[in-house]
């Protein structure tokens, strides 16, 4: 009997370690086929009875090369997680009802047909198509207090109206009259705009309530159903100023606009309105320096409902904020706040005007959600992609656990925040990603990977190309330059129409930071990035011979051409002036001038209906350098804007930077 349980114990013993072996070999570093499967949780929406959140997972299928994103709920006390729509098609903005029984959302179940609200009974049931609008709806909102809804409609196009879907297939010809006349991912812009409507289920139309040449976004209910808050630039010429203001409209049918109050009157932007509990002011972000555009700190204010005693509520808050939304006792405001790297949920006293941070850390809070006195956050940190949190007594527990299977499996790489100062002094930060298995006696090839922007930072969220650069033995430098957010109005504003100095120097302070600390090959330098990302690279290889390869993604060049062609033309014209005008300027920071110091072999790339930042320029740079003589290659993406949304594409633009690298490497 002793024998036999000693060899039992043998068995068992031998069984374990060989899992605990299997599992070892189990663990790799990231890969690109796991970053294909991540899958991205989306900001949360709490049941009125507070027991449910409600929210969004978008996954890819690269079978079908698409993206689909489902709802599900989940107990806001924990537990199980629900699919509410299937993968069979993507379904977005899931909103509950005021009396807690349906949650709602948008979707177009088949291609050919147009956004509409669905509701699914919590209870169980096939979902229902609600609204029926032949030009589809882009948003919905529930009355807080009747089984109303807001619905946001863009006005008809004729082929939205007429059942000739053959003739509806025709090519058409481009009609413009505006002065902004295009933008990303949207195209040549007409004339047909966003306006609010109100929907009483079982209608077979919506009654609209605002009208004119002006697109109205952003609506909020106020707590008694009587009100909508919403943002509109209501300017005479909305196209030629970067203005919005905070307006009220009553909710009732019969009102059809006529009562369009005007709330705020700052000529800059003023918009993300939230109520307070009892009705009587709205919370907003505002921007009080326009000449500064997206350098300008993002201010906290509020106004009563009257239009009266509008005030500043962070003006000694150097810092960006968004989100702003009332405690439920009406004595404070909640927001959250961008800061030396970080994202954290903040709140403010109205009667001390005490800043707190209530969500702080080592992490990133992407959006949050205040409702029956709970606060569920969607959270991002360093080695852990974006989940929902519940923040309870101080305490943050998280609520959805996507990606842990995936996760679980992979080898992290260690990520450190770095401090480091310019060639002028100015202190700058930054993070650095090391190697899997990273051993300080070694060095290594490193990458010098740039934000967009400029106007956004790296912080602790969860970032898949350094992952990918780590499990490919690279050192990641992530630095935040001037031109970032989250230190201050005058650090991100320092490259005001001077791009390429002195964020040149920070980022190339960072690369002399991590070679001094003697785990970085000097002669085994990389750099790349996106959007300003690029922009940026062009200036680091038009200035420096020092890295071996180079990746421009959706960049800028020779900065006139892009007056008119691509979706700027009023911030260029702020920044710099017009380009016929002071040509000078425009020229000074242009890098296509000094493409033929370039002897980096470069990587182009970009997407060809990119109206943000055209694919002309990588185009022009390209030439040059082939012409020139030079290492260089140009990958246009078809069909693809700003940011790339085909999954074979991502696949192939990450395949395409390991390549590129490892290639000018060897």
């Amino acid at each position: 009997m002793k024998t036999y349980f000693f060899h039992c114990v043998l068995t068992i013993l031998f069984i374990l370690c060989s899992l605990a072996v299997y599992s070892q070999d189990e663990s790799h570093p990231i890969t690109i086929h796991d970053i294909i499967n991540l899958k991205t949780v989306g900001k949360p929406e709490i049941s009125p009875d507070g027991k449910w959140v409600a929210y969004t997972v978008s996954e890819v299928n690269l079978e079908k090369d698409k993206s689909v994103s489902r709802i599900y709920i989940i107990p806001s006390s924990g537990g199980e997680a629900i699919p509410i729509t299937s993968n069979d098609y993507s379904a977005r903005q899931p909103k509950w009802s005021s009396n807690n029984k349906f949650l709602s959302f948008l979707t177009a179940k088949n291609e050919d047909e147009k956004t509409q609200v669905w509701t699914s009974n919590r209870m169980g049931g096939d979902a229902e198509k609600l609204t029926n609008i032949p030009q589809g709806v882009s948003g919905h909102e529930w009355s807080p207090v009747d089984n109303r809804l807001l619905l946001s409609i863009t006005d008809p196009k004729p082929e939205d109206l007429t059942k000739d879907k053959e003739d509806d297939k025709k090519a058409k010809p481009y009609v413009i009259d505006r002065l902004q006349f295009k933008q990303d991912y949207e195209g040549y812009l007409n004339n047909y705009r966003t306006h609010l409507y109100i929907f009483n289920p079982g209608d077979t139309a919506a009654i609209q309530l605002t009208f004119g040449e002006y697109d109205d976004s952003d609506p909020q209910w106020s707590p008694d159903g009587k009100t909508i808050a919403f943002v509109s630039n209501r300017s005479l010429n909305p196209d030629g100023n970067a203005n919005s203001d905070i307006w009220l409209v009553s909710s009732l049918p019969s009102n059809q606009g006529k009562d369009i109050v005007q709330l705020t009157k700052n000529p800059n932007e003023d918009d993300s309105p939230s109520w307070s509990p009892d009705g009587k002011s709205i919370v907003y972000k505002t921007v009080t320096d326009g000449d500064a555009i997206w350098y300008a700190t993002q201010k906290l204010a509020m106004i009563s409902t009257s239009g009266n005693n509008s005030q500043i509520l962070t003006e000694s808050l150097d810092r960006n904020i968004s989100g702003p939304q009332f405690s439920e006792n009406g004595e404070s405001i909640f927001f959250m706040i961008e800061e030396n790297g970080s994202s954290n949920l903040a709140n403010i006293n109205l009667k001390s005007k005490k800043i707190e941070r209530t969500i702080q850390g080592d992490l990133s809070v992407a959006a949050y959600e205040l409702k029956n006195s709970k606060i569920i956050a969607l959270v991002g940190k360093a080695n852990r992609p974006t989940n929902l949190y519940v923040f309870d007594n101080g305490t943050l527990n998280e609520l959805t656990g996507v990606n842990d299977d995936l996760m679980a499996k992979i080898k992290k790489p260690l990520i450190e925040k770095i401090q480091f100062q310019s060639a002028d002094g100015t202190d700058i930060e930054g993070f650095v990603v090391k190697p899997i298995d990273f051993d300080a006696s070694k060095k290594y090839p490193a990458v010098l990977w740039i934000h967009g922007g400029p106007t956004s930072q790296y912080d602790f969220s969860f970032d898949t190309e350094p992952q990918l650069f780590a499990a490919n033995g690279f050192v990641t430098l992530l630095i935040n330059p001037r031109g970032s957010t989250g230190y201050g109005q005058e650090f991100s504003e320092a490259i005001f129409a001077d791009w390429g100095n002195k964020d040149f120097q920070d980022v190339i302070a960072g690369v002399d930071f991590v070679i001094h600390e003697g785990y970085v090959n000097k002669d085994k330098l990389v750099v790349g990035g996106w959007s300003y990302g690029g922009i940026l690279t062009n200036y680091v290889i038009t200035k420096s011979d020092r890295f071996k390869a180079a990746m421009s993604g959706a960049s800028e060049a020779l900065y006139r051409s892009n007056y008119g062609h691509d979706h700027y033309q009023l911030t260029w014209e702020k920044e710099l002036g017009l380009p016929w005008e002071n040509a000078e300027a425009w020229e000074r920071i242009s890098p296509f001038n000094d493409v033929a110091k370039i002897t980096t072999p470069t990587l182009w790339m970009g997407g060809s209906e990119d109206w943000n930042v055209p694919i002309l320029n990588s185009e022009q740079m390209y030439q040059a350098m082939k012409r020139l003589g030079r290492d260089t290659q140009l990958v246009v993406y078809p069909g693809e804007s700003h940011g790339l949304k085909r999954p074979s594409f991502i696949k192939d633009r990450l395949e395409r930077y390991l390549d590129w690298f490892n290639k000018h490497l060897e």
